[in-house]
């Protein structure tokens, strides 16, 4: 179980130093508890007190990393069971699949559409994550030709789908070097799957009857020298697989079986229910998510749910401050203030590219909240606006020296007049408005 604060202040030095950057060790025994500050922290722990602190406070669902380079994505690190406990840091990496009984063509068909396909949604680049190859062939040259025509097309992670040792090796050989996801290892043949594990430097994900059955696996294959693991808990029922993804966490977090601390494999096909096991998956804790290939439709649907599941509740998602155009604005362009909180931005963005205005947007930064609650707390005031306009050298774009700011920041209004000497407009409360607004008011 995790210690809660007070259990870790007892183990601290109780000196209240102030080196670990905290006032108490009260303070710091809080932090640490949730997870802001490590162990390391306090420069007077002893070594026993530091490995049961370290113990308690690493996260419990373990890293692991799958690929290298620019697509590669870590799994797993996850500390809570709810999202709004907290937040979930590390989002599934969503995997589309190939067979070794596919011809070169069709398979490097499939992975140049995973490589460009991007959905740009609030600013972020939304992508598929890589390629899992099956072999379904059994033959060690059919999968390692595949696994050729997926290097020939794009530097993407892989899984290999393949429990023969002998094809996995196969495999391997072509892209072992990329630290692709080996798939999997059974009570039968882990000892192989583990060398291979081992020698590659592959994390490796590992498959049992039961969550008793896993978690022996797990420590076997750990013994073995292949730390980073994947919990294949993949089953013909959808409602079984999600029922064992939920167990998992619950004995992850709770830190009643060790064992199973690790990321989620789940793959598609044998539900027979593609979209559904996806939608699931992203939902109930799945790390690694194999599917066949889907509908554009239904993939910008995963896409956008696995954004929105994989964002932090509490914290919003911000535009960087500065200086926008809304098409080829001139001198004479307006020039509209609001805030950066994405959802704002871009809302006023789709409105104003389909008013057909050339503009200019100032983004101000006030940490992410929206118009409203950033004139309620005190976030955008007139010399927040008054330090944009000359930071990012607003009068030099524009001859004029007019400024609309959003409906909700009527308030503000004098107070911006009087801090920068510009002409304040006040505009529409809802973006929806602004081209009637611009065509109305703006000369």
């Amino acid at each position: 179980m995790a210690l809660k604060a007070l259990d870790i202040y007892k183990l601290l030095p109780k000196k209240n130093c102030k080196e670990c950057g905290e006032p108490t060790c009260l303070t710091f025994a809080m932090k640490l508890a949730s997870g802001k500050v490590k162990p390391e922290d306090c420069p007077y722990l002893d070594e026993k007190a530091r490995e049961i602190l370290g113990a308690s406070t690493r996260p419990p669902v373990q890293r692991v990393k799958v690929g290298v380079g620019e697509r590669s994505f870590a799994i797993g690190e996850e500390i809570v069971q709810f999202r709004h406990e907290k937040t979930f840091f590390h989002e599934p990496g969503i995997m589309t699949a190939v067979s070794d009984r596919m011809d070169a063509d069709t398979i490097q068909a499939i992975v140049a559409d995973v490589r460009d396909h991007l959905l740009v949604r609030i600013g972020l680049d939304l992508r598929l994550n890589g390629i899992a190859i099956r072999s379904e062939s059994g033959a060690p040259a059919a999968f390692a030709a595949a696994v050729e025509a997926v290097e020939a097309v794009a530097d993407l992670p892989e899984v290999l789908l393949a429990e023969d040792p002998a094809v996995q090796e196969a495999g391997l050989a072509v892209c072992g070097n990329y630290r692709p996801l080996i798939h999997a290892a059974t009570r039968d043949q882990y000892r192989e799957m583990c060398a291979l594990a081992v020698k590659y430097g592959c994390p490796l994900a590992i498959r049992a009857p039961t969550l008793d059955a896993l978690a022996d696996l797990s420590g076997l294959c750990t013994a073995a020298g292949a730390g980073h693991l994947v919990l294949d808990l993949t089953s013909p029922s959808l409602h079984e697989t999600l029922n064992s993804a939920v167990a998992v966490r619950q004995h992850a977090i709770t830190r009643t079986t060790p064992a199973l601390g690790y990321p989620v494999f789940i793959d598609t096909r044998p539900s027979g229910l593609p979209d559904a096991a996806l939608i699931c998956g992203v939902l109930k804790f799945g790390s690694i998510l194999v599917t066949d290939a889907i509908s554009d439709e239904s993939r910008k649907a995963f896409l956008v749910l696995r954004q929105n599941i994989y964002t932090d509740p509490q914290k919003p998602i911000q535009i960087t401050p500065g200086i926008y155009r809304v098409g080829s604005p001139g001198p004479d362009a307006p020039v509209l203030l609001t805030v950066n909180f994405s959802l704002t931005y871009f809302t006023l963005q789709g409105y104003l590219e389909a008013s057909g205005v050339d503009s200019f947007m100032l983004i101000v930064d006030t940490e992410g909240l929206s118009v409203l609650t950033s004139v309620a707390a005190g976030k955008l005031s007139e010399t927040l606006v008054r330090d944009a306009l000359k930071e990012f050298g607003v009068p030099d774009l524009v001859d004029h020296r007019k400024l609309i700011i959003p409906g909700y920041a009527a308030p503000l209004s004098g107070k911006i007049e009087d801090e920068t000497g510009w002409k304040v407009l006040v505009g529409p409360r809802d973006a929806a408005d602004i081209a009637e607004f611009l065509e109305k008011e703006w000369p």
